[in-house]
């Protein structure tokens, strides 16, 4: 598969409002959030990719690309009349390739290319981070006709742990190795970014470049579904806890009674056995952005910490082999080839933020646009996995 060339599309000035036809759309606030002028993060006129609330903006803002896109494309808006170009243009990006899904023809995701300002870009010598010259971004599930039957069966792929075997993991492994090819793995070059399901594929991909590659690609996960109970959301603090070591003791066992490690069945003879593959994967720290009132994503934030908790009560073993497993992910393993049996929404590491904003909604504790605000409360904190 060849690098294509990038898709030209019309150029939206920062300065110029982007012109809407009226006929194409409704007044609704859905339609509003897909113009850029009135919903994106404007502010930005001038990119700080030092600033990681700044990285965070853009990201977003390019899986806004990807929705829009596809809206563009069901609402046949084409030239001065498509929505999407905004959501990439005014942070210098070209849209290099679209990946359709093949079942539905539906934009699942695309490739941009920085297309910097200004001449002699690459002989500039940065002081810290640099623009990624790719972003590979997904979109997450649209409940429309046309697209809730193909985005539901991907769902049903994230809950029963089968994301890779789907085309949208196979045709975006496929443009991300190619990516890779052409520019390498130096740190920075290449971004996966994603949202809910698009998340769950961006995470999954960003997983088999480490393992198969070793490239570490920064990664940024939006409200990426934990596949759990959200047991983070009892209000019950003694039950809550009680409820989530009963559940590691129990993967645990699971896990040495069916002696699994790693995402593969062990075996007993040492020549046979391969590096656990959560120890590989240590290195990789995506971003992960989750909101406590979202149930879809809520639960990695008690997953990171309750995994903090157990060491701290000198449970420390036990949490080092259940936070590398789900009880659906062993129970597969069983039946299942190696390739199934990992819990692939499981990571070791991360660099965490939490929307601590309580006024919302589920449908905006949910939503993208929350990731670009200003006027919101976050929290931070890093995880690694030794």
């Amino acid at each position: 598969m060849q690098i294509h060339k990038p898709i030209i599309r019309s150029t939206c000035k920062k300065s110029d409002p982007h012109i809407i036809n009226q006929a194409t759309m409704s007044s609704s606030s859905d339609d509003e959030k897909e113009i850029f002028s009135v919903s994106g993060p404007t502010f930005l006129t001038a990119v700080d990719w030092n600033n990681s609330h700044h990285r965070r903006s853009v990201a977003a803002s390019l899986v806004k690309g990807v929705y829009t896109l596809e809206r563009d494309r069901r609402y046949h808006r084409k030239g001065p009349h498509a929505l999407a170009p905004p959501w990439w243009e005014f942070f210098h990006f070209k849209l290099f390739k679209l990946l359709v899904d093949n079942h539905d023809t539906s934009y699942f995701g695309a490739i941009y290319e920085y297309a910097p300002p200004y001449p002699h870009y690459h002989h500039i010598n940065y002081n810290g981070q640099r623009p990624p010259q790719y972003v590979v971004a997904f979109r997450g599930t649209i409940n429309m006709p046309g697209n809730r039957k193909q985005d539901f069966k991907l769902n049903l792929h994230v809950i029963i742990n089968n994301l890779k075997r789907s085309t949208r993991f196979q045709i975006g492994l496929e443009s991300v190795c190619d990516i890779i090819k052409h520019v390498g793995p130096s740190p920075g070059s290449v971004w996966l970014a994603g949202h809910s399901l698009g998340s769950s594929i961006a995470l999954v991909l960003g997983r088999e470049m480490v393992k198969q590659t070793g490239a570490h690609l920064e990664t940024y996960l939006f409200n990426p579904p934990f596949i759990s109970p959200p047991v983070g959301r009892i209000t019950n603090e003694t039950l809550k806890i009680g409820l989530r070591l009963v559940n590691s003791v129990i993967t645990a066992g699971l896990a040495l009674a069916f002696r699994v490690a790693g995402g593969r069945r062990s075996s007993s003879n040492a020549d046979d056995q391969e590096p656990d593959q959560f120890t590989v994967l240590s290195s990789w720290v995506p971003y992960l952005f989750v909101n406590p009132l979202d149930p879809i994503c809520s639960e990695y934030a008690g997953y990171f910490k309750h995994r903090e908790d157990m060491e701290s009560i000198g449970a420390g073993r036990i949490a080092k082999i259940a936070t590398k497993h789900s009880i659906g992910s062993i129970l597969t393993s069983v039946t299942r080839k190696k390739d199934s049996s990992e819990a692939l929404h499981l990571i070791p590491s991360a660099h965490l933020t939490i929307n601590s904003s309580r006024l919302q909604s589920f449908k905006e504790a949910h939503g993208i646009q929350q990731w670009w605000r200003r006027d919101l409360q976050f929290e931070y904190k890093s995880y690694q996995y030794n």
